[in-house]
């Protein structure tokens, strides 16, 4: 047990935050009910800074919510915690919202850019040379051009960030170029008034709602997905070969393709966007339905690959939120929390309804004797 081995520490403070991490992490998953007392402390060892993190002050809230005799000052300071992080972008954030006892619901438009301010934006010499940049293929030369106008000069061209009208004028004109990483990036900067229709963007909006259609997928959940892997950009390649919206590596696209009866199928198709679509879909639904329609393996298998989920379900039966915090990978881990909050922002903005991150992370555990065989094929 991962916990027991952080007891032979003496002392927390000979442990860096990263090491302090990992044992909170291991107190969270200990056996059937977290380790509440020892989520405190180690917390209360981290660096000021790490104590700011979300992450480590959404679970510092829970517990000292779960601490007994409980008094009307530690529910106070839990509550006083939630509040300072609670938003419906992030997933700790949305997550303090529902500790709360309030559902995700996304903010009011803005009222839109006045003609002037998006003169202004068109006028920047940075995020023109930027979307020229993109435009003709220099796409890192151009992000980091853009990053330069709206992060390092304002819109007068002076020393110092835009403000948040002067973002939302940006991420206007990049949504109307359609350079969606862009668009979605330059709003996220924006800290008071921002646009969730353009942070949270539904390009190709027919393709995929058809598509979700035909095969039964939530498409809240694959827009979630989309705007992690590739921020909606067609021609996207990883360093690793996944191509397209949905980052497909090769033999995948080959196995899907078969899979889904998609004739003919050639790998220089992959960027087609409706070819990444129908294989990228039809991939992740074998995958849901593979995991009994767990939205949080699903992803952690999209990303690192199902084997690696079929061991990381193996152990006690977690809240979904803990069990995702857990997940051994970084990149994983920030890949499904980013995908299920996602997913929840897009939900609620195709439904106009409160949404749950919670009941979408569920619980997770080893797989159900009742359940389906697990289906040893999936790439």
């Amino acid at each position: 047990d991962a916990l027991d081995y952080f007891a032979k520490v003496r002392n927390d403070r000979d442990l860096n935050d990263d090491m302090l991490g990992w044992k909170v992490r291991a107190a969270l998953r200990a056996g059937n009910t977290p380790r509440w007392s020892v989520v405190e402390s180690t917390i209360g060892h981290m660096s000021a800074e790490a104590r700011r993190d979300p992450t480590w002050v959404y679970w510092l809230a829970r517990a000292l919510q779960a601490r007994r005799p409980t008094t009307p000052a530690l529910n106070q300071e839990a509550t006083s915690l939630l509040e300072s992080i609670a938003g419906p972008r992030g997933f700790y954030e949305q997550l303090a919202l529902e500790a709360l006892g309030q559902s995700i619901v996304l903010p009011d438009r803005p009222a839109a850019p006045t003609p002037d301010e998006m003169a202004v934006a068109r006028a920047n010499p940075s995020l023109r040379r930027g979307l020229h940049a993109i435009a003709i293929g220099l796409r890192p030369e151009g992000v980091r051009e853009w990053n330069y106008g709206t992060n390092l000069v304002n819109a007068q061209g002076q020393a110092g960030r835009m403000t948040d009208r002067e973002l939302l004028a940006a991420a206007h004109w990049a949504c109307e170029q359609q350079v969606w990483d862009r668009c979605i990036n330059t709003m996220d900067r924006a800290r008071q008034e921002f646009d969730a229709e353009l942070l949270f963007p539904m390009p190709h909006k027919s393709a995929v709602l058809q598509r979700t259609r035909e095969i039964g997928l939530d498409t809240a959940y694959v827009y979630g997905l989309i705007r992690q892997e590739s921020r909606f950009i067609m021609d996207a390649r990883s360093s690793v070969g996944a191509s397209g919206l949905m980052q497909v590596m090769p033999a995948t696209a080959k196995w899907t393709a078969r899979k889904i009866g998609l004739t003919h199928f050639t790998l220089d198709q992959l960027n087609q966007r409706d070819t990444n679509i129908a294989i990228g879909t039809g991939y992740l639904k074998l995958v849901l339905d593979n995991f009994e329609g767990s939205q949080a393996l699903a992803a952690a298998a999209y990303n690192a690959g199902p084997s690696r989920s079929r061991r990381w379900r193996n152990g006690p039966v977690l809240e979904g939120a803990i069990w995702a915090e857990n997940v051994p990978f970084n990149e994983t881990r920030d890949y499904v929390k980013k995908v299920l909050s996602n997913a929840t922002a897009y939900a609620a903005l195709i439904s106009g309804q409160p949404q749950s991150l919670k009941s979408r992370l569920g619980q997770v555990g080893p797989r159900d004797a009742a359940a389906q065989p697990d289906n040893a094929e999936l790439p």
